[in-house]
Order: C-alpha cells, then sequence, then structure tokens
C-alpha cells in the first residue's frame, strides 16, 4: 500500500522524544493515521534513508544544524548524502524550515541570517498560484529560526514571501516544496517544540510565558492545509 515518508532529522538526548513530537504533529496536520505515514529517523552518520518503492510523497521536518555553519561534522553531511537522494529520487518532497536553506544552498543559491524569526506567529504571501500554496493571498504561520534564504537560483520559484521581503516557500521543478515556516505546527506543536529547543536561541527565555500565552490565538489553518493538500495529492498519484 503506498503511504507517505516522515522524516525526522534530530539526534542527541532529546531526538527520539523530538521525532516522535513532530511524527504527531504531521499526522494531525494532514489529518493521518499512522499507518499512512511511516516514521523514519535520521539520527547518525550510519543512518539509512531506506527504501522508496512504496512511498508516494516525503514530508521532510526541521533540524537543529544550520547550512551556514562554517564546519559540517559527520552527522551534517550524512543529512546532505540523504536529502540529496530524496531530491534525486524525484518522489514529490515537502521541506520544512531548515529544508528550504538546505534546498537553496545545495542548487547553488545563497543563505545567510539577514531575517531571523522569533518563536512565534508570521505573515506568509503567496504570491504565485501553486498546486500546494493555492491562489494568491496571506495567511499565518508559526516559525522560529536563524537562517534563511537569502538569494535563490533561477531553477527554484517563490511561492511565498514574508515580512521584510523574505522567502517563505520555494518549489523546485512540479514536485519539491520548501517552507520556511513549520506546516506542521498548531499552538501546541510550537509549545512543545519551544521546551525542546528552549537554549536554542530561537527566542529569549524571559519571552517564552508571553509567547506561549500568545499562540492560540492564531489561526495557522492554512498553513496546516498546505501539507494536507501535499499528502493528498501525493496519496492520489497525482504526481506519477
Amino acid at each position: 500500500m503506498s503511504k507517505l515518508l516522515f522524516l525526522s532529522l534530530r539526534t542527541g538526548d532529546i531526538g527520539p522524544d523530538v521525532a516522535r513530537a513532530e511524527y504527531h504533529d504531521v499526522l494531525r496536520a494532514t489529518g493521518l493515521r499512522e499507518v499512512d505515514v511511516e516514521l523514519r529517523v535520521i539520527d547518525s552518520p550510519s543512518a539509512e534513508l531506506g527504501p522508496l518503492d512504496s512511498v508516494s510523497g516525503i514530508i521532510v521536518g526541521g533540524c537543529s544544524l544550520n547550512v551556514t555553519n562554517p564546519e559540517r561534522d559527520a552527522w551534517h553531511l550524512r543529512i546532505d548524502d540523504i536529502l540529496s537522494a530524496t531530491v534525486q529520487s524525484e518522489k514529490p518532497t515537502f521541506f520544512v524550515c531548515f529544508g528550504i536553506s538546505w534546498l537553496v544552498d545545495y542548487l547553488g543559491g545563497s543563505v545567510g541570517r539577514t531575517h531571523p524569526e522569533q518563536s512565534g506567529p508570521t505573515t506568509v504571501n503567496v504570491v504565485a498560484d501553486d498546486a500546494v500554496a493555492g491562489a494568491s493571498g496571506s495567511f499565518t504561520a508559526l516559525t522560529g529560526h536563524t537562517e534563511n534564504p537569502v538569494e535563490v537560483p533561477d531553477s527554484l520559484t517563490v511561492v511565498a514571501t514574508g515580512p521584510g521581503g523574505m522567502i517563505q516557500m520555494v518549489r523546485y521543478t512540479d514536485r519539491v516544496w520548501a517552507t520556511q515556516f513549520h506546516a506542521e505546527m498548531d499552538a501546541d506543536a510550537m509549545r512543545a517544540r519551544m521546551d525542546f529547543f528552549h537554549d536554542y536561541g530561537y527566542f529569549p527565555a524571559d519571552e517564552y510565558a508571553r509567547i506561549v500565552a500568545d499562540l492560540p490565538n492564531h489561526d495557522v489553518s492554512r498553513a496546516n492545509a498546505l501539507l494536507r493538500t501535499f499528502a493528498r495529492l501525493c496519496l492520489d498519484g497525482q504526481f506519477t
């Protein structure tokens, strides 16, 4: 039976708990069951992507790494190899957060730290009609990142932008998407992620209570709908 694959890029002591939380965030956002989505965790330099024969689409979660880091350890290099393999497989793929920087860098664009966004809501403006993002318009999404695409190569289509003109979503060919924001998150998911990464620089510690209290005030259903649309297109065989 055809299914989706969720790749979690997590390691360390908290890695298994983060991977499981992300997996359930994806299930909630897509409306799918565990039988419909396989979880694979890339948690070490020896991790394997595994077979893709029965996979109709791939969702790649966020990662604590940055492509702007001056050096790449063995785990980072392994992630580079595996994400390259996902793109080269021509399986429909949806990258979240770290994945947009990775994809831009992989295709020859540039990544910097010109538009960091603290954990919390952001505005996304769709600027190109797209099979996953839909027609032009604005919506709210949840995010938190330190680096971002600066210049994208001609091979990428900018689908959505955000505050200050930053790049929020891109498409590569007709079957690879990447978002700067977390399309899988709702308020509970962001609070859990903030608890996991409270000392990673995504938000000031003294702002935690204010950010968490404000999260339920924001409707992120359209951001979540991107993953639901992507999943439906994959499982309906729209990319064959």
